[in-house]
């Protein structure tokens, strides 16, 4: 079985093209996950009358990155052979590449199957702080001696694919920081690759706020400085620290309290 998971909080406009980009023939169950959504989400699932579609609906906002963390808690519960995770504003994608994700995990044992959204065929003009982030990307692969198979590639940015394997090994909290998946991937010795490309400009997200650009760039600065401090054994958080400076963005509001209820059946929430 390969599961698709899609984070969505209040993307009504885009879930419809997002779901319809899947590579269908290659996906046996797709799960949305909707989170704090206060416009018609779920009207515009239900209206699919998908039988292999299956949300499930948190009425708080899980922040950043966790319904990720929520979507592989399901897969690995369900023994999954893989899952494909597509954020639910990314209407953009194209199937081809996300079916190159998948084909990567399935039949080439891949364990984490990235997409390249700046290749070097696009000449793109970063801003300072789009620059900063993407040599702290840099600067994390280079350490987990993957830079010259992945170059800048994230599972913070950009479709991506997982195997059984890695979430066997991974916690849940590895997805919800996910630069954690990259060095417990490296740790494993398990096959990280670039699968796929698609230009950031691409992906279809929806434009923010320069405030929100930045608190984005923040949070996973934040998130790979705790995957360079990462070690074996070490409890989560690591360090967020650089040259005196904090990077904490979006972190703070990531409710990892939540993700601990449901990763034990605790916290309330309802299955469609």
């Amino acid at each position: 079985m390969f599961v698709a998971i899609i984070p969505a909080k209040n993307e009504a406009k885009n879930l419809k093209k997002v779901i319809m980009k899947l590579p269908l023939d290659s996906i046996d169950l797709i799960i949305p996950v909707l989170n704090g959504c206060t416009d018609n989400s779920l009207q515009v699932l239900q209206q699919l009358n998908c039988p292999i579609l299956a949300p499930i609906v948190f009425s708080e906002s899980l922040g950043i990155d966790v319904p990720r963390a929520v979507g592989a808690i399901i897969s690995k519960k369900m023994n999954a052979e893989g899952s494909l995770f597509v954020d639910g504003d990314m209407h953009g994608v194209d199937t081809g590449a996300l079916k190159n994700l998948i084909d990567a995990v399935k039949y080439r044992g891949i364990d984490l199957a990235l997409t390249n959204c700046y290749p070097d065929y696009i000449q793109t003009q970063l801003s300072s702080t789009a620059a900063c982030l993407i040599e702290m990307r840099n600067s994390l692969n280079r350490h987990l001696k993957l830079f010259d198979k992945i170059n800048s590639a994230t599972p913070s940015h950009g479709p991506h694919a997982v195997s059984g394997k890695l979430h066997s090994l991974a916690a849940p909290y590895d997805f919800a920081v996910p630069p954690l998946l990259l060095s417990k991937s490296a740790g494993a010795g398990l096959k990280v690759e670039a699968a796929a490309e698609i230009p950031h400009i691409m992906l279809g997200s929806t434009l923010r706020s320069y405030e929100h650009v930045n608190k984005i760039a923040e949070t996973i600065i934040g998130d790979c400085l705790e995957a360079l401090t990462w070690k074996e054994g070490k409890r989560p958080p690591g360090n967020r620290t650089k040259d005196g400076k904090e990077y904490i963005g979006y972190n703070g509001e990531r409710r990892l309290d939540l993700l601990e209820q449901f990763a034990k059946g605790e916290v309330e929430h309802n299955y469609y």
